[in-house]
Formats: C-alpha cells, structure tokens, sequence
C-alpha cells in the first residue's frame, strides 16, 4: 500500500528533466488539546514527501494509521471513531510553493495546494519555512485545520475536552533523489 501511495506521489509530477527531493521519514504533528483536560497529541514520522526544485510542486502523503498517541485508547478512538481510517486509510496535500525558483532561495513561502483528509478535500494557503543544507531541502511549517471542514464529528459529550482547531505542524528533511 505504501509503495502504491509513493508511486502515486511520484507519477503525479513529470518525470522527464526534474530534479526532486524527497523524504519517507517526515513528521506531522497534531494537537487538538483544550485547557485543563487530557492532551490530545499525536506524531506520525513515517510520512512520504517529495519537492521538484525545476517548479517548486510539492506533494506530502500521510498513512492515517500512523499517528502514535500517548494514549492507546485515544489512538483507537481516533482511528475508528473521528478519522475512520480503516476506509480513509490516507491523508494527501498536492500545491506548489508560489515565486519558487531554485537559484533564488527565500526563508519563507507560501505554498498553494489542496489538503484531502476523511474523504474531504480544501484548498489551503500555508506559510513554510525553507532552508537548503548541502543535499537536503528542509520544510517545514504549522496550520489550524478545522475539524468541521473535513467532515470529523466530535460529539457533544467530549466537545469541551477537544478543540475544533486543530494544530498541524510538518517538518520534512527532503534529500535528492
């Protein structure tokens, strides 16, 4: 499946003449946590990213079963009862960092693209952090999703101990491929 997925990732740029970076070990984070209940965190750090320096597209998958919480339970109830990832097994962004030109490096950008998580997908318009050390491209950034945008239901009876912002940071140590 995850060789499926990658293969998708890779296929969806054009091959010919590109030079792409890319990562199997990128780590996204989320935290949905509300004040004075339990933490509602979570870190997967076996997500597929991959940049093409010729135009600045930039793709990132996420296997949803791969978010680790400190909590087993918590971890079940997420995958089984919010992001039901036994039949949304993936979370995807597809965009393209805007002014991106390899022989102009800035510290920060935005890139444009669309985020599809739970069957859902939206256009988002990130902010990211880009530095160039030796053979490595390294992203990374922060967002708020919105559970509602994606479809997730909270229910009324645990409303108050999970936040309907929910913050996503990503960080990606992209090497040539």
């Amino acid at each position: 499946m995850k060789k499926l997925a990658f293969l998708i990732l890779f296929v969806s740029f054009s091959i010919f003449g590109q030079t792409k970076y890319l990562t199997k070990t990128g780590i996204v984070d989320f935290e949905a946590s509300v004040p004075s209940f339990e933490e509602v965190k979570a870190t997967n750090n076996t997500v597929t990213a991959i940049i093409n320096t010729d135009n600045g597209e930039f793709a990132a998958l996420v296997l949803v079963k791969g978010f680790r919480f400190k909590n087993a339970l918590m971890e079940e109830h997420f995958n089984e009862n919010y992001a039901e990832s036994d039949k949304f097994p993936k979370a995807t962004f597809k965009g393209k960092l805007v002014d991106f030109d390899i022989s102009n490096l800035k510290e920060t950008y935005t890139i444009n693209g669309i985020l599809s998580f739970h069957g859902k997908s939206k256009e988002l318009k990130l902010s990211c952090r880009l530095t160039q050390m030796e053979k490595v491209f390294k992203i990374s950034g922060d967002f708020i999703a919105l559970a509602s945008d994606y479809d997730i239901d909270i229910p009324k009876i645990v409303s108050k101990k999970i936040a309907e912002e929910i913050q996503v940071s990503f960080n990606f140590d992209l090497m040539k491929k």
